[in-house]
């Protein structure tokens, strides 16, 4: 199973290297909703269940956040968001084992949070900062096809920073 589960996660890190390589919005939640799929799969079979749930508190939040422009979620966004993140927070915290469960938690709180921000900038930003915590979960776990995903995360996004945040823009 672990040989499958490291195969799983390295399918996972290739969806979300992809996800962040997207200059659309919209692209980089759905890519990563596919990638969190794949590492929900990873976890199961780790028997991580942080992680499992984790995941799928992510990609509530995710799928939730691409509709906030719809007038129940944008009449209550505060609470929508509030509400989310409290889940998140509810749902890491039950099924605590140690100080390293408390790591997928704030790093979906990151990943999550920053789609419900409007600027593409900013989400890269806050979702550079998720991954750390994501990273050492997962060498925790044995979790290492999610390893090698974080570290190229980490990369991905600062790529991606680079490339549409601080290059300047070139006039024709």
């Amino acid at each position: 199973m672990e040989t499958v589960a490291f195969f799983m996660g390295l399918l996972a890190v290739a969806m979300n290297f992809l996800s962040y390589l997207q200059k659309k919005k919209k692209n980089i939640i759905v890519i990563n909703a596919t990638a969190r799929l794949l590492y929900i799969t990873q976890y199961v079979l780790l028997c991580a269940f942080e992680g499992v749930v984790l995941n799928v508190a992510g990609i509530i939040s995710s799928f939730l956040a691409q509709k906030k422009d719809k007038p129940f979620v944008q009449k209550h966004l505060r609470f929508v968001i509030l509400g989310v993140n409290a889940l998140i927070i509810i749902m890491g915290l039950t099924l605590y084992k140690n100080v390293y469960s408390l790591l997928p938690i704030v790093g979906v709180l990151l990943h999550t949070g920053a789609f419900w921000l409007d600027s593409e900038k900013k989400i890269r930003q806050v979702s550079f900062l998720g991954s750390p915590f994501w990273l050492i979960y997962n060498l925790v776990n044995g979790a290492y096809g999610s390893c090698i995903g974080d570290a190229l995360s980490i990369i991905s996004i600062g790529i991606s920073i680079v490339r549409y945040d601080l290059k300047p823009n070139k006039k024709v």
